[in-house]
């Protein structure tokens, strides 16, 4: 994973498959949706694939030691995506014996462990469609999309059991980046290629601003992009920033937080954590030895994993709609019903406070508890209204 204009993106935030009132291009207009009741696993499809039980969350760290697996499981931690020049055997009997999964390459290694259950998923190599390193120095093009799909097929006539992953580059967000080699067009075609893609945009410490604090909805705005190029059927996961990696700041825990929730919301399906960090020295396990971070992920992955079974569940036919008070600071939400009461995630998209007011329409509720705040609010005549802080993240859990 790399370290490496928004106006076309609100197009983008017509909701499909879960209800979710989108804003991630500044639009702060009312708007309302409805999504399915049902869940269904997205992973049902593969046997040997990730856990399709409603309590699980796919909650990954990118290319981390095996050695350092249960340390990362007692953070929330459940996937390692990628394992540095393997799988190995003794990376895989390493992380089945700390109960730890894993996406890799299908390598020699990874055919004589077909019937593994330690191995969910297979990749891909990471962005394609970055610029690719030539052998004799320098730069040169993309992976073509044709070579995925030649690559896809290949993995799926070996082990149709499990998915494929693929992970692309910050390009998916970022127009601005200068180590996209692959034209606009192409992405549809790479989302074709595999059956869990994902991408990576570290805002604050990978996007060569100063001010990448402000830019945070890049990672909406990518998940927005995946789930439209991959259509209603798309599985998306997303990379999530955790270090200074090669730059002089890096994120707050509470910035991390902020990137999660707007990944789910907007429709992600799986975290991964990039833990390494270069500047002043290389440290693989950076994520770890920083206390701070440590604790705020383990935090997030806490309230992942115990609301795991809310995330999973239809949201229902419930109407919301959301209002800011600053039209310039769009408050998106996401909304799940469960056992006839319902839960509104929600997160303020900008670096300024606002108040949000939302409305729903033909819900018997009286009551909301703001989750994990030890406050409540006022449910009346079908709306409420609460602040949001800059960037702030709120749960709210409505009930008769």
């Amino acid at each position: 994973m790399s370290s490496s204009t928004h106006s076309s993106i609100t197009a983008l935030c017509v909701m499909t498959l879960i209800l979710m009132v989108g804003a991630c291009g500044g639009d702060a207009s009312p708007s309302a949706a409805k999504g399915n009741k049902d869940h269904v696993s997205p992973y049902a499809s593969w046997p040997n694939g990730p856990d399709t039980d409603a309590a699980h969350f796919p909650v990954g760290v990118w290319l981390q030691s095996p050695s350092n697996a249960e340390a990362y499981r007692q953070i929330g931690v459940n996937l390692y995506v990628g394992l540095w020049k393997g799988p190995t055997q003794a990376q895989l009997d390493a992380l089945t014996a700390a109960g730890m999964q894993t996406i890799c390459a299908l390598n020699d290694v990874g055919r004589q462990n077909l019937n593994n259950s330690t191995i969910v998923a297979w990749m891909h190599g990471d962005e394609p469609d970055n610029a690719q390193a030539n052998p004799e120095g320098g730069w040169g093009g993309a992976v073509p999309p044709a070579s995925i799909q030649s690559d896809y097929d290949s993995l799926r006539t070996v082990d149709p059991s499990r998915p494929i992953w693929l992970n692309l580059g910050q390009g998916v967000a970022n127009d601005e980046w200068v180590g996209r080699a692959a034209p606009r067009e192409d992405y549809p075609e790479y989302v074709a290629g595999t059956d869990i893609v994902s991408f990576d945009v570290y805002p604050v410490s990978g996007i060569r601003k100063d001010d990448g604090e402000r830019f945070l909805w890049y990672v909406a705005k990518g998940v927005d992009s995946l789930r439209v190029w991959g259509g209603e059927e798309a599985i998306v996961w997303n990379v999530i920033e955790t270090t200074r990696i090669n730059s002089d700041h890096g994120p707050t825990p509470q910035q991390v937080r902020t990137e999660v929730w707007m990944s789910i919301i907007h429709g992600s399906q799986g975290i991964v954590y990039f833990a390494h960090e270069w500047n002043p020295v290389f440290r693989e396990a950076r994520l770890l030895e920083d206390e701070a971070m440590r604790q705020g992920v383990s935090a997030i992955n806490e309230q992942i994993h115990r609301l795991a079974p809310i995330l999973n569940a239809g949201s229902g036919n419930v109407e919301v709609s959301v209002v800011s008070s600053d039209p310039q600071v769009p408050v998106d939400v996401m909304v799940r019903e469960v056992d006839g009461e319902l839960y509104v995630f929600a997160v303020g998209m900008r670096l300024a406070s606002t108040s949000a007011t939302f409305s729903i329409d033909g819900a018997k509720l009286s009551r909301v508890i703001v989750v994990d705040e030890d406050r409540t609010l006022q449910f009346e005549a079908g709306a409420f209204t609460d602040h949001f802080d800059p960037y702030d993240v709120h749960i709210y859990h409505l009930s008769r």
